[in-house]
């Protein structure tokens, strides 16, 4: 397979009995890039990441990560690999230092090396002052930061990170991000799965996957440029009312309220969607004003897994 790529699979499939989680994904994922796994709750991406990891077996297609035949060569690739849990792991009882002793140990380092990788991670993800108090007693914040400087210890190719910021505030989540792109460009590959859309679209490429199969790949702007619905907006006095009424239409895929304003996704080949939803408000007694607009990276999510509600979208893992 080609050496461009830090991951490479070709109808990769996982079933559990009758159920197949994972349904013939083919997948490129470029050396030094951030590249974001999103899916509905129960579409696969776990079981995508376990057998990308050789922690999980496939029942069908094959896989290489970082050249390493997965799972045959599980052991050796685990040396390449850090994987940072959506749960903290450590140990709340230990110290920030005797976590990341202890983790030095797990990965061999020697002890010339433990003692210089310990301490160029206090400093990065600024854990300097943290050394001495206990996991457990650290906000989320400073819990992640240690976290994320335990799976890089010994200095991975590349990084799993399974929904890493689902516990912690915007700015914790905005500094976690500067790290992982410092270390994208020293040329660590990390696969992320999150349910966050701003965070989805920081990433370099991303996959959408829906019952266990790829439904759409490329970079944002790319999956934003090319989403397969019409997006309207709409200005209408009784939102609530307006909703309701949008809903009853078959043409209407989707429809949710963002402030006073409503937001309706369209069959792509709908003609003259704006006209079409402005005659029907207006037809119904609702002073209205309906615009076409971008589609964003939610709009494509919720297109591309097949107009689920927009409940399931918001919070789908």
């Amino acid at each position: 397979m080609a050496g461009d790529y830090a991951i490479e699979t070709h109808g990769l499939t996982r079933r559990f009995g009758k159920f197949t989680a994972v349904d013939g994904i083919d997948l490129r994922i470029p050396k030094g890039k951030i590249y974001g796994f999103l899916g509905p709750n129960g579409s696969g991406k776990s079981t995508t990441i376990r057998m990308l990891c050789g922690l999980l077996e496939p029942s069908g297609g094959e896989a290489t990560v970082l050249g390493h035949r997965v799972p045959q060569e599980a052991e050796a690739l685990r040396r390449k690999l850090g994987y940072m849990t959506q749960s903290f792991s450590l140990y709340g009882d230990l110290s920030t230092r005797e976590n990341l002793e202890f983790m030095a140990e797990v990965f061999t380092l020697s002890p010339a090396k433990r003692k210089a990788r310990i301490q160029e991670a206090a400093e990065r993800y600024f854990l300097t002052q943290l050394m001495s108090q206990r996991a457990g007693t650290m906000s989320g914040g400073q819990r992640q930061r240690l976290a994320l400087a335990a799976a890089t210890l010994h200095s991975p190719e590349m990084l799993f990170l399974d929904e890493p910021t689902s516990a912690v505030d915007p700015q914790s989540r905005r500094d976690f991000w500067d790290r992982l792109f410092e270390l994208a460009s020293e040329g660590t590959t990390i696969l992320v799965s999150t349910h966050l859309m701003d965070e989805a679209e920081r990433c370099h490429g991303l996959a959408i996957i829906s019952k266990g199969k790829l439904v759409a790949e490329g970079t944002p702007r790319e999956l934003m440029e090319k989403t397969d619905a019409q997006v309207l907006e709409i200005d209408a006095p009784e939102p609530q009312q307006a909703a309701k009424l949008l809903k009853q239409q078959s043409y209407v895929k989707s429809v949710t309220q963002i402030g006073t304003r409503l937001h309706a996704l369209l069959d792509k080949d709908a003609r003259d969607g704006a006209k079409q939803l402005t005659q029907l408000l207006k037809g119904a007694g609702l002073d209205v004003e309906v615009k076409e607009i971008d589609a964003n990276l939610e709009d494509v999510f919720v297109a591309s897994t097949g107009f689920q509600s927009e409940s399931e979208a918001k919070h789908a893992a």
